[in-house]
């Protein structure tokens, strides 16, 4: 059974830093490209960050420079530093995994409430 969980998330004011961490279990974590997607309030869900088995990582410009997403493949696990949060920020932040070059849509947690707000 594939489990994603995400953690670290809350309410934070303008400026500040939070750091996601996401729990996989059930995988062959190594053979997965793993993901963070956020859904603001009555948006749909977006691409924030990727990062392939190999490191390489993609953003979405928004966060260019303020969120950094990175992997421990000995603790199976995903992170996403986020620095500079803006109220823009504010989102469900949800954990992705989908296998190294498969098309389907992969697997997902239940997501983390992030809150910018002074």
């Amino acid at each position: 059974q594939v489990q994603l969980v995400e953690s670290g998330g809350g309410l934070v004011q303008p400026g500040g830093s939070l750091r996601l961490s996401c729990a996989a279990s059930g995988i062959s974590f190594t053979f997965y490209t793993m993901g963070w997607y956020r859904q603001p309030p009555g948006k749909q869900r977006e691409l924030v960050a990727t990062i392939i088995p190999g490191g390489a990582t993609n953003y979405v410009d928004t966060v260019k420079g303020r969120f950094t997403i990175s992997r421990d493949n000995a603790k199976n696990r995903v992170y996403l530093q986020m620095n500079s949060l803006k109220p823009e920020d504010t989102a469900v932040y949800y954990c992705n995994a989908v296998r190294f070059g498969s098309t389907d849509g992969g697997f997902w947690g239940q997501g983390t409430q992030v809150t910018v707000s002074s």
